[in-house]
């Protein structure tokens, strides 16, 4: 039997309460008729045209992805703007839009906490606990943990190669290829607001995504002075697609009767780079 959207969407609040996230963020239905029935659900990144299409080849009746379509203010979804011919073909294709964003990087499985279970950090805990007006005690963005055996910056690095799925810009790092690590920081998406707080200066190495000149710049020079975290920066797709397998598989718990999928495309924007 499949389930109504309403009921899926209960559970969805469940997993990734819409309270815990920030108040700038956009989580939720996007589109849909609660009333519809789902069968089949489709994990993302992005909903793109191109995760679209496969979501609709496939047949699917929601769309689960992690960044919200609508985050900024629209004034038109006109078919010759992409975010409108989205929304069209999803609606005609009868196929709804949830997105849990912030939601899902603040809760006990959210996409931090994955990527510190699969680097297999010990004795984790939020750098900002309880991030988001409704967060639960205890959870929260980010997390800070112990690696089981000390290692390098330089096999971190190539730990997170492994892990991550490829991209055009892989990972880049700034510190010594052999330096010691024992503590990573780590926050999954864009990361580089934390820079300055306590778990993260504390640490040898910090993980994030889309790190700009300016304040990676700012860290390196305050970590001549005072010490302070290499920093490695990857994917921000990559660095959250981990989470899909951990979100699918609690939504499957409470849903045995849907059909789940995570895509695999990638939704990293960037194709190729050319190292000089």
């Amino acid at each position: 039997m499949p389930a109504d959207l309403a009921d899926v969407l209960s559970t969805i609040e469940r997993l990734w309460p819409v309270a815990g996230a920030e108040s700038w963020d956009s989580v939720g239905l996007v589109t849909g008729d609660p009333a519809a029935e789902v069968r089949r659900v489709l994990f993302t990144v992005d909903a793109v045209g191109e995760t679209v299409d496969e979501a609709l080849e496939w047949g699917a009746d929601l769309v689960i992805a992690h960044h919200p379509l609508l985050l900024r203010g629209v004034t038109t979804v006109a078919e010759d703007r992409y975010k409108g011919a989205i929304l069209a073909r999803l609606i005609r294709g009868g196929c709804a839009l949830v997105a849990a964003h912030t939601n899902a990087d603040v809760v006990e499985r959210g996409t931090s906490a994955v990527l510190a279970e699969r680097l297999g950090l010990v004795d984790t805990r939020p750098i900002v606990p309880s991030a988001g007006p409704g967060g639960v005690t205890g959870d929260g963005l980010g997390r800070v943990g112990r690696l089981a055996a000390p290692t390098t910056v330089g096999r971190l690095a190539r730990q997170l190669a492994e892990i991550l799925p490829p991209t055009a810009t892989g990972v880049r790092v700034a510190g010594g290829f052999d330096d010691p690590v024992e503590t990573v920081a780590l926050c999954g998406g864009a990361g580089d607001s934390l820079l300055g707080d306590p778990a993260v200066r504390d640490a040898d190495a910090y993980i994030t995504a889309d790190l700009r000149h300016h304040p990676a710049s700012e860290s390196r020079e305050q970590s001549r002075l005072t010490g302070g975290p290499a920093l490695i920066d990857v994917s921000h797709w990559a660095s959250e697609w981990l989470w899909l397998d951990a979100a699918a598989a609690q939504l499957g718990e409470a849903h045995p009767e849907l059909e789940l999928r995570v895509s695999e495309l990638r939704t990293d924007p960037w194709d190729f780079q050319v190292v000089q």
